[in-house]
């Protein structure tokens, strides 16, 4: 064996050392998601505010940094897709229950567009396990920036005083389309399939084949 060989070699073993470390770490920050979700519901219940809005404002930071790294070091995996999309899923869905919980009057005042957001979501939940037998991961861009809006304005929820309604007006109005660009989705791909970026660019595949 050459010397390139050899450092050819090398540098492949590392790389494969380094990929397998990062799937590693990122699944992890994923599992700490899905067991942060129940003992976050736990502190609301028991009024540990405090600690719970801080580790929330962790559990979606750390959504952001497993999506960074998993783009970073090219770690996907359909297992992976999964449990991502579930802990992000219950981290938002926690959000929503401590702020019924903690701020109830804003959540009332504000129902009409909550149930709006409760039955796209389980319209488009119930449509992908009648055509796929599991839920969507579609995660597109709209489904990223809805979550991005949906951390931020949960987090300041209860870091402020009044839940900011400006900021909960643009999360429900992007996160309304996004859902209804899933409802699409479902009826245009004929199979599952993670990843997908939006309508237009599953159009313009179709059209190209």
């Amino acid at each position: 064996m050459t010397n390139i060989q050899f450092s050819m070699l090398n540098v492949q073993l590392k790389y494969r050392g380094m990929h397998k470390s990062s799937y590693y770490i990122i699944n992890g920050i994923t599992l700490y998601r899905l067991v942060a979700a129940p003992l976050l519901l736990l502190l609301v219940f028991y009024r540990e505010l405090e600690i719970f809005r801080w580790l929330l404002a962790f559990s979606f930071f750390t959504d952001a940094i497993d999506g960074f790294l998993a783009r970073r070091y090219k770690v996907t995996s359909m297992m992976g897709a999964r449990l991502d999309s579930l802990a992000d899923d219950l981290t938002v869905i926690v959000g929503a229950i401590a702020l019924f919980v903690v701020k109830k009057d804003f959540v009332i005042q504000q129902i009409i567009p909550v149930f709006i957001l409760l039955g796209l979501y389980l319209l488009q939940t119930i449509l992908a396990f009648i055509k796929y037998r599991k839920v969507s991961n579609f995660h597109t861009y709209l489904a990223k920036t809805a979550a991005v809006f949906q951390g931020v304005f949960l987090i300041l929820a209860f870091f402020l005083p009044e839940p900011p309604l400006v900021l909960f007006y643009a999360a429900v109005t992007i996160t309304i389309i996004d859902l209804i660009e899933e409802i699409i989705l479902v009826f245009l791909l004929p199979e599952w399939k993670v990843n997908v970026k939006g309508i237009y660019w599953v159009l313009k595949r179709n059209k190209n084949n």
